[in-house]
């Protein structure tokens, strides 16, 4: 922990010889690593952070400390992770946040027994560099769904700038170039997810995909596997070669014999697929994710409800506002089961409640578009990062040998 924490100084020398030497000068560094931050501040750079999750989900990590000192994180004890303690303790003194927040819909940094927790320490250490270091934060979230947590900011932060969903202002880019390419590229990568999609009826398809980094057991694996086929739906399921871990690594994601028979003529697996254009695709009806930002914000900007199961960090809030706050979800027990499974793909792709989470879908979609068009709200803050916070002068580097 000591050597982690001890980087700040160790980058210091190789950060300035980097930044020391661009032409024209840095006036302005934006970072989401907090060492950057504290770096930078002491080269006499103005700073800013780039917080990568939503308004709320920082917010819910800003209370941590509060938390360590009402005696609440660390855990008293491991029984507390499954006696539901996380469900019946609620925290209702979060600014910008619902009055009845649970314990279990804070980031998972708090399901920790060890007072010396090494994440818990950093995590901590990481908020107070952002409430003090930068001149401004900017986060990837959008100002109709994460209003009340950016109001609440407003008083306790340095200036806070909503500018998402980002691939939405990417597409308003004029002239088209860099979007052309990216686009194109994306068509040419890993097309039979996509031409396996093409012929099948709008909304019928799940799509399945547990993100870059959530890991799986081989029992889960399997659970989740019984579970789409009994839905009868057909999928599209992602899975990584590193998906599944056993305890001492990775382990081979092995399918039943008898569930790729059943299903191979209703379901397409894959190592990668390009994620925003199968969420866009008319065919994808539901998506099952361990609620990952990004991906949570390209399935509302494609109008796509959500199977929520988070695996860690802010997705256990992300999952909350999903399912309860916004309506487009509904969650999967930690501990996966095939019925809750299949029950759940039901209810998302055919049951009323699911008609009703599609309708607030498209309603999402509609408000992120807007807010990523020209003159609208993430747009303008964009502007405004620029104008007001990035086109100062900048700072005179200091010269200080000790740096």
């Amino acid at each position: 922990m000591g050597a982690l924490l001890s980087t700040t100084e160790a980058l210091v020398p190789h950060f300035r010889s980097l930044v020391s030497g661009l032409l024209p000068p840095a006036s302005c560094v934006i970072s989401d690593v907090e060492h950057v931050l504290h770096a930078s501040k002491k080269m006499g750079l103005r700073c800013v952070t780039f917080w990568t999750t939503s308004a709320f989900a920082f917010m819910a990590s800003q209370q941590l400390q509060r938390l360590v000192d009402a005696g609440i994180v660390p855990l008293k004890e491991a029984e507390q992770l499954r006696n539901g303690y996380l469900d019946d303790t609620v925290v209702d003194w979060v600014p910008g946040m619902p009055s009845d927040i649970r314990l279990r819909d804070f980031p998972s940094f708090i399901r920790t027994t060890d007072p010396d927790d090494a994440i818990l320490k950093i995590i901590l250490n990481a908020m107070a560099c952002h409430r003090t270091t930068p001149s401004a934060i900017i986060f990837h979230t959008f100002d109709e769904i994460d209003r009340e947590a950016m109001a609440a900011m407003s008083t306790i932060l340095p200036p806070t700038y909503a500018v998402g969903p980002l691939p939405l202002l990417l597409g308003q880019v004029s002239g088209g170039g860099v979007v052309d390419t990216l686009e194109s590229n994306l068509s040419r990568v890993n097309h039979a997810s996509l031409e396996w999609l093409e012929g099948k009826r709008p909304d019928s398809v799940l799509y399945v995909s547990f993100g870059s980094i959530a890991t799986l057991t081989s029992s889960q694996l399997v659970e989740f596997a019984w579970g789409l086929a009994n839905s009868k739906k057909d999928f599209l399921w992602v899975i990584r070669d590193d998906l599944v871990s056993d305890g001492d690594g990775p382990a081979a994601a092995v399918l039943p014999p008898e569930f790729l028979e059943e299903t191979k003529a209703r379901s397409h697996v894959t190592s990668w697929c390009p994620q925003e254009a199968v969420l866009r695709h008319e065919a994808t009806g539901a998506f099952l994710t361990q609620c990952g930002w990004n991906s949570v914000l390209e399935s509302l900007s494609a109008g796509v409800p959500m199977l929520c199961w988070p695996f860690g960090a802010d997705q256990y809030t992300n999952a909350r506002y999903v399912c309860s706050e916004w309506r487009v979800g509904v969650e999967i027990g930690g501990d996966v089961k095939r019925g809750e499974v299949e029950a759940a793909v039901k209810e998302v792709m055919g049951g009323d409640g699911g008609k009703e989470m599609k309708r607030m879908a498209m309603e999402w979609k509609e408000k992120a578009a807007m807010a990523a068009l020209p003159g609208g709200p993430s747009w303008v803050n964009l502007e405004k990062v620029v104008n007001e916070v990035l086109a100062l002068q900048p700072s005179k580097i200091s010269d200080t040998t000790g740096l």
